[in-house]
């Protein structure tokens, strides 16, 4: 009875953990011992180009690549030791848009118990954020295959929650998406979202259902 009570709480709290994983603005992952991804948030998602489930197996470190190889021997030596020490690596990647970008991962080793073999607990701050240039409407245009899928829900009158069944996200995946375009493009709410994604090319004018020009598609 006590161990089922226990296992019940347990994945209670690890259900909560999950939506706050989600909600979190930083770019997180989890990954296992040789840094391949476990569990990745729209965040990090983001930054990639991509969706979270499209992040699994794939190595954290073909996707930001180290700047001085050294630190990652040292990790990875440490690791080995089993060491639990925080690390952190300087990185450079390609942003969706195609510019490169840096910052810095930093990996906590987590588990249940020390003498389980750790999880890493990844994140990512970036150095160099995009701000948005009024002289530059080629680059706003830029968006990504999931941002624009998810403008086409949205002009097509789908909820928040329609468009996170429609794309595979969470709502909290989709309203991070939404954000980030809407502190983009400067827009004030959905509206203005739509409209400027009719004026940069980002949807096809003209056409229903809405839809992304044949080469973004």
């Amino acid at each position: 009875m006590l161990v089922d009570l226990a296992r019940r709480e347990a994945v209670t709290w690890r259900n909560r953990a999950l939506l706050l994983f989600d909600r979190v603005a930083m770019p997180v992952a989890v990954c296992d011992v040789y840094g391949a991804v476990l569990l990745a948030n729209p965040a990090m998602a983001a930054e990639c180009g991509t969706t979270p489930g499209r992040l699994r197996g794939r190595d954290v470190l073909d996707l930001f690549s180290p700047r001085e190889a050294t630190q990652v021997e040292r990790i990875a030596e440490a690791l080995r030791l089993r060491h639990r020490s925080r690390y952190q690596v300087s990185v450079r990647w390609r942003a969706p848009c195609g510019t490169e970008r840096h910052g810095e991962l930093t990996a906590d080793p987590v588990s249940d118990t020390v003498q389980d073999t750790p999880a890493l607990l990844v994140m990512l701050r970036v150095d160099n954020k995009p701000s948005p240039s009024p002289a530059a409407p080629a680059e706003q245009a830029r968006v990504t295959p999931m941002e624009a899928r998810i403008l086409a829900l949205l002009a097509a009158g789908a909820t928040t929650a329609r468009a996170a069944r429609e794309t595979g996200l969470t709502t909290d995946g989709v309203t991070y998406h939404l954000r980030r375009l809407s502190s983009r493009w400067s827009a004030s709410n959905r509206t203005e979202l739509v409209a400027r994604a009719y004026a940069l090319g980002v949807l096809r004018a003209g056409v229903w259902p809405p839809g992304v020009p044949a080469d973004e598609a």
